[in-house]
């Protein structure tokens, strides 16, 4: 039973991924938000329930395009300052000569650079 209801949402999110791919702007943020709500609702979370729905009701009310590509570009902006901070971190920790510290930064940075990319990414649909 339970591998079918994993089989089942794994098939569900694949649907709705594929469906999302062919949106943009608002439309695919409304359909983000509405596959996220189906599965806390499968999920019976409904805390999670309560606050996307609200955040359903307000892309419905307030989204625009103008105001997404707007979000999109101030967000591309942060993980461009984040990426800048990561790597004075890890050219801090190369000064100091620390390979634990070292790795670490070269993660942190690594993860900062993912978060770019997606938001670059974002900017582009």
């Amino acid at each position: 039973m339970k591998n079918t209801l994993i089989t089942l949402s794994i098939l569900f999110s694949a649907l709705t991924i594929t469906s999302v791919q062919a949106a943009t702007g608002c439309e695919a943020k409304k359909q983000d938000i509405q596959q996220e709500l189906a599965m806390a609702r499968e999920h019976g979370n409904a805390e999670r329930v309560a606050g996307l729905e609200k955040a359903l009701r307000e892309t419905n009310e307030h989204c625009t395009e103008s105001s997404l590509l707007k979000q999109r570009q101030e967000k591309v902006a942060e993980k461009q300052l984040k990426v800048q901070e990561r790597e004075q971190d890890l050219a801090k920790a190369q000064a100091e000569g620390s390979s634990k510290k070292i790795e670490k930064q070269q993660r942190k940075l690594a993860e900062a650079r993912e978060e770019l990319k997606e938001a670059q990414d974002a900017l582009a649909q």
